[in-house]
């Protein structure tokens, strides 16, 4: 007969970890800005993910109630400071919509025009800081070369590189400049002299000519990268019903397959400016997608991104030739102390980002009564914690860059 001795010093235990609370910012770099998200944790599975806002906040809608509308053209820059022309743009079409200006046939084509090269610089920013937060700095380094000269470019139009107040109510501050010189990036890219001058417009061509090649390269470093697919596709799932119902757009929304972009689908006053253009809305699935990608996961929101700066090299060529054969004025004059109509307006326009909208209420003086904007950014951050419910915590970041987030537009 055997006898079972328990070894006493033995102790099993039902082992359970404890709920922690991570900060994730709001100085973390994979967090886009100035944003807070508060991590619930139960080892390194997050359960829950709340943002805090805030730290960028500047009242830039009540000092809108304080100047006139060309005063507060530049205050719109500092709101999405990654595509401050298509934030002109937006509030110089409201004003517009307020006082019922038609803007010369030129000015339209011009706008067109630095609207989507805004884009495009924009769109770089996206990919390559998301590369960046998955641990790729190669594909970062190119995107901000490219970026680089479009600043270049921008700087010849308006002498700024970041806060441009260019697009303004009745047009432009100023028409595109007839001859500068060749942007030093480009220069050395195209081995060109870079004391030798040319149009805008050449100069522009030359870029477009040069970057088409350079997607590619792009996709291969990060669109068809196992390590990048491993780490975005079939994760941060945005099903097309819960994006709707969240209020999402732009690449987040066309991301999950909901094909809806202002440019096409929007007011009269906005699509009138693409009437005339010929472009796709891109929007998933895709038929080159890997077989491990999802519907609405963080690689299609990457992807329609990566697509729209083909579509946007594609409107630049039409609004490069209907620029130069226009008529007309770059402005349709309007004075700094012009009174507003007694009237209310909505605009929303298709910015880089999603619909950013302007609400202006006109009281008879040349100061508005009201002036709020609707973010983009807000309506897609609101969903970061559906999204990260369930996932470890090195996810995260993948799945906050995909939604390509900027606080100055979301905080104001």
């Amino acid at each position: 007969m055997s006898l079972h001795i328990e070894d006493p010093r033995v102790i099993e235990f039902d082992v359970q970890t404890d709920e922690m609370l991570v900060n994730m910012g709001p100085q973390h770099p994979s967090t886009h800005g100035v944003l807070r998200l508060l991590l619930r944790t139960d080892g390194e599975i997050v359960h829950e993910c709340t943002p805090h806002i805030g730290y960028l906040h500047r009242c830039a809608e009540k000092i809108g109630e304080n100047l006139s509308p060309p005063q507060y053209i530049p205050y719109t820059d500092r709101m999405d400071y990654l595509a401050g022309m298509n934030m002109n743009l937006g509030f110089a079409l409201t004003i517009e919509k307020l006082i019922g200006m038609e803007v010369p046939e030129k000015a339209v084509h011009l706008r067109v025009l630095i609207a989507e090269l805004g884009r495009v610089a924009s769109h770089l920013v996206g990919m390559g800081a998301y590369g960046l937060d998955l641990g790729t700095f190669s594909p970062f380094l190119y995107a901000f070369r490219e970026r680089e000269i479009i600043l270049d470019l921008f700087e010849e139009v308006c002498g700024a590189r970041l806060t441009y107040s260019y697009l303004t109510v009745g047009g432009a501050t100023h028409d595109l400049p007839e001859e500068i010189d060749i942007p030093e990036g480009l220069a050395s890219l195209t081995k060109r002299d870079p004391s030798q001058r040319m149009s805008f417009i050449d100069a522009l061509e030359m870029f477009l000519q040069w970057l088409e090649p350079r997607i590619t390269e792009y996709h291969t470093l990060l669109t068809r990268n196992a390590i990048f697919i491993k780490r975005t596709a079939g994760m941060g799932v945005l099903t097309p019903e819960m994006a709707v119902s969240y209020g999402c757009t732009g690449p987040v929304l066309r991301g999950s397959g909901v094909s809806y972009d202002l440019r096409r689908d929007g007011e009269a006053i906005y699509t009138r400016m693409y009437k005339d253009y010929e472009f796709d809305v891109i929007a998933a699935p895709f038929a080159v997608a890997p077989r491990e990608v999802v519907l609405g996961d963080n690689w299609c929101r990457f992807y329609v991104r990566m697509m729209e700066v083909v579509q946007s090299i594609r409107l630049l060529r039409q609004a490069m030739k209907k620029y130069k054969a226009a008529a007309g004025s770059y402005r349709e004059p309007f004075k700094l102390n012009a009174k507003l109509p007694k009237d209310e307006v909505y605009l929303e326009t298709e910015c880089p980002r999603g619909q950013m909208g302007f609400y202006v209420v006109g009281n008879g003086d040349g100061n508005p009564l009201r002036v709020r904007a609707k973010s983009s950014c807000f309506c897609n951050l609101s969903i970061t914690d559906m999204l990260c419910q369930g996932v470890p915590l090195a996810d995260v970041p993948a799945i906050v860059g995909s939604l390509d987030i900027v606080m100055g537009e979301i905080d104001r």
